[in-house]
């Protein structure tokens, strides 16, 4: 069963590429006393996570970290290699995290895990979109496919945001 407002993100350690390195990122602990906004996608480089998704969070973050947002964190199942390269080729820089959970582990911890080996993929992460308070979702947006990009996008939770 997905994960639902109300209930704690789980427990996870997923990988960064930095200057330094590889590094571990300890979502708990990145979470704690904090308003952040996670999103999941199926994988870099693919083509709606590439011309929409991942740009959306990077052409937006200013304004929703203007509204009290800590840090955005693309999570996706691939390694930390690839998320870097692909973070920088989108100009993710300081404005949205690229993490990796490359085991899946996460992703399966949320219940947003699918099957994508139809494409040569394997295990992914469904779309997603959630808003979370001090480790708890406040809010959650799933897409109904993998193709979709709208209820997940930084555009619709900009528009949730009350005036």
């Amino acid at each position: 069963m997905p994960i639902e407002t109300g209930q704690t993100v789980p427990a996870a350690t997923l990988k960064q590429m930095t200057a330094d390195g590889i590094k571990d990122v300890d979502l708990t602990a990145m979470l704690a006393g904090k308003k952040v906004i996670l999103f999941g996608l199926p994988g870099a480089y693919t083509p709606v996570c590439s011309t929409s998704h991942l740009p959306g969070y990077v052409a937006e973050a200013d304004k929703l970290k203007a509204e009290g947002t800590a840090a955005i964190a693309c999570i996706s199942v691939n390694d930390p290699f690839v998320m870097a390269a692909w973070g920088e080729q989108h100009g993710a820089g300081d404005k949205v995290m690229m993490l990796c959970d490359p085991d899946a582990a996460f992703t399966r911890s949320l219940g947003l895990s699918l099957d994508l080996s139809a494409f040569g993929l394997g295990t992914r992460s469904e779309r997603y979109s959630m808003v979370v308070e001090d480790g708890v979702v406040r809010s959650i947006n799933v897409e109904k496919s993998i193709f979709d990009h709208g209820s997940s996008s930084a555009a619709n939770l900009l528009a949730a945001v009350p005036a």
